[in-house]
């Protein structure tokens, strides 16, 4: 059963509030320059959301990817201020649901190390923020804090919210289509976040 409007909101943070594709590949640029893996990174982008030592896998046997994940993080840290911007309307949907009095949350599979720099490039400030989760994870997290809705861009942000029977939110900014986060379970796919506020306006006063 899905909750009803009341509850924060849950933010996945890479291609749904930040555009961080840029400083992900060169990172993983910068790892493939400095361990002579090949590293496809088409491959990478067709993932990106997933934990980094999960891509590490892909890439590297089980004794090197603690290492990889090492340098990916060092070149992250140093990237991700120039190449990290918001995507539209992540400010004003984060200001939405503060202005109906609940609080926006990022809930996200990045490590916090790279967290950090991210959100500051993009200028974004969070009222709760959860790190290191995916799938399930998220799941768990929403279920935690009582959330109302969770808005993703990736079929696995999709299953946690309906795992956690909230509000799937899908926002078609990242690698995958609309067909692909419905059906995920997506209750509604938004172009881009720029839809948010007025989505969410229309569920607060339908469950109001």
């Amino acid at each position: 059963m899905i909750r009803g409007s009341a509850g924060p909101v849950g933010f996945d943070l890479d291609l749904t509030l930040i555009d961080s594709q840029g400083a992900i590949l060169a990172a993983w640029g910068e790892v493939s320059r400095e361990t002579g893996a090949r590293i496809d990174l088409d491959s990478v982008t067709r993932r990106l959301g997933i934990k980094l030592e999960d891509e590490a896998a892909f890439w590297f046997p089980a004794g090197e990817r603690d290492a990889a994940a090492d340098i990916y993080r060092r070149h992250y840290v140093r990237l991700a201020p120039e190449l990290t911007t918001p995507l539209p309307g992540a400010a004003e949907s984060l200001a939405a649901v503060r202005q109906a009095g609940e609080r926006a949350i990022i809930i996200t599979a990045k490590h916090p190390v790279s967290v950090g720099p991210s959100l500051i490039a993009a200028g974004l400030k969070p009222d709760g923020l959860y790190t290191h989760v995916y799938g399930p994870e998220k799941a768990a997290v929403l279920t935690q804090v009582g959330a109302a809705a969770y808005v993703g861009d990736a079929p696995a942000d999709m299953a946690a919210a309906a795992e956690a029977g909230v509000h799937a939110v899908g926002v078609a900014t990242g690698s995958f289509s609309a067909a692909d986060l419905r059906a995920a379970g997506a209750e509604i796919v938004l172009d881009s976040l720029r839809e948010f506020p007025a989505w969410y306006a229309a569920l607060r006063t339908t469950a109001g």
